[in-house]
């Protein structure tokens, strides 16, 4: 079942009206134990994964980062925009899948953002911003001191001292602030050169990087409330695109297309993310009847099931089923069907259709947790045994997902494992964010697990977290 809210919140730096409220804010964020606790709406689906999964391979392996060590993340904001926030994360909102008409306009971005990473442009722009604080404490105290001397003196010569204290100030600030944007600049084309050579030494167009930036272009002259939040992030300039544009049209793969089968299952993606997270009128508009395609019908049956109505699951699982039939080997409509069964409630009734996705895509964590999930709720021994292997499996390649951490809590307090759940409701609580409510069930746990354990340890590691500012 893909975890996909049907409303999410607006995300602030959209409406932001500056450049630079959008940098700090990348910036100030602390590295938390999951991006939910910055406050970002991720969403997780095993297919979106699994497809930017194959994106950002090849460009991950150009650049240099090994052993899973970057994970691609999928905001979900319908503004087009990608973003870094630390050397581990590529986050990509899904206004940007549903905006790229090719796999290769996304392939671009995460290339250029992977440039960020590589670049260590967050840790110095970081540094920048620290030693820039202590001067803008410096220039404002002296602007203070002279204000209030100006203010003590009174007289002509008080108010002198008081509009220089003023002007010193505002010169100050202005000068730091032109340091940091030339900074950003700066780092915004060392990313377009290094992403432009990840693309190349992995045989790919740089003509999707070009393109995304060159839709924006116009858009530097609109005012701040018109502005896509991707340009205020990303600053153009028309030296900077000119410098792309001779990048990506030298390289020898400029031509390069996107393989058939990659932008099917591309197109698949856009169509489920706005079946999804779309109103049902609007995916019927954007997908009507007369469109036979495949990712138009499967837009339309996400659709169908969300508008509702007598029949709308028994017609959205027919649905499903057909294109089953025609593509038996795609593990993702299975997925889809059980996750119609799950959402109406008849979790027995999904059981067999996330076995056969699963045995379709067995490294799959999400499948398992949602497998986990439509057994969990039987009162049967070996099904909640099965539950229990399923989720502790997916947990040890995705060591974050805090929803797993809640199913698992809910067997073991079911099977009379109150320590057991405890502690894996403290994990819950810790990946999703709720720092507080993990410390409180942390220190339960504690009281019931054998001092230095493992699970031990996990628990004292939740009580002493503090999380930075």
């Amino acid at each position: 079942m893909p975890d996909i809210p049907r409303t999410f919140p607006a995300f602030s730096a959209a409406k932001s009206g500056l450049l630079i409220a959008a940098v700090l804010a990348a910036l100030f964020l602390s590295p938390a134990p999951c991006a939910r606790a910055q406050g970002l709406p991720l969403i997780r689906d095993a297919e979106i994964e699994a497809l930017l999964q194959d994106y950002a391979k090849p460009i991950f392996q150009a650049a240099g980062f090994g052993g899973g060590r970057v994970t691609v993340r999928i905001v979900n904001n319908d503004a087009f925009n990608a973003f870094v926030l630390d050397g581990g994360n590529v986050f990509v909102h899904t206004g940007t899948l549903m905006q790229a008409n090719t796999p290769n306009e996304v392939i671009g971005v995460i290339a250029h953002e992977s440039g960020h990473i590589a670049g260590g442009h967050m840790a110095a722009l970081r540094a920048r911003i620290a030693k820039d604080q202590t001067r803008a404490l410096l220039t404002q105290v002296l602007g203070i001191g002279a204000m209030v001397a100006g203010g003590v003196s009174g007289g002509s010569g008080g108010r002198q001292t008081m509009e220089g204290g003023q002007a010193l100030l505002q010169g100050g600030t202005s000068v730091i602030m032109k340091g940091l944007l030339a900074e950003r600049r700066s780092q915004e084309s060392a990313a377009d050169q290094a992403g432009i050579k990840y693309l190349t030494a992995t045989k790919q167009s740089g003509k999707g990087m070009l393109d995304t930036f060159e839709r924006f272009k116009e858009q530097e002259y609109l005012t701040d409330q018109f502005q896509d939040p991707f340009v205020r992030s990303h600053p153009l300039s028309v030296d900077r695109l000119a410098r792309l544009n001779q990048l990506a049209t030298t390289s020898p793969y400029f031509a390069q297309k996107d393989p058939p089968s990659l932008q099917l299952r591309h197109d698949l993606m856009r169509a489920k993310l706005s079946g999804y997270l779309e109103n049902p009128t609007t995916v019927f508009n954007r997908y009507p009847e007369s469109n036979t395609t495949l990712p138009a019908r499967y837009a339309r049956a996400i659709a169908r099931f969300f508008k509702g109505g007598p029949g709308a699951l028994e017609a959205a699982v027919q649905d499903a089923e057909g294109m089953i039939r025609e593509n038996p080997s795609y593990p993702y409509f299975y997925e889809l069907k059980a996750d119609f069964l799950m959402r109406s409630g008849k979790m027995a009734a999904a059981v067999p259709s996330l076995r056969q996705a699963l045995k379709l895509a067995p490294s799959s964590p999400l499948i398992r947790v949602e497998l986990a999930s439509s057994l969990q709720n039987s009162d049967n021994a070996e099904a909640q045994k099965e539950a229990v292997d399923l989720l502790r499996k997916s947990l040890v390649d995705d060591s974050e997902n805090g929803h797993a951490y809640r199913l698992l809590a809910n067997v073991y307090y079911k099977q009379g494992k109150s320590a057991e759940a405890d502690a894996m409701t403290a994990q819950a609580y810790f990946f999703e964010g709720n720092i507080k409510q993990a410390q409180l069930f942390a220190k339960r746990a504690q009281l019931q697990l054998r001092a230095g354990s493992p699970e031990w340890l996990k628990n004292d590691d939740i009580i002493n977290y503090k999380p930075q500012t």
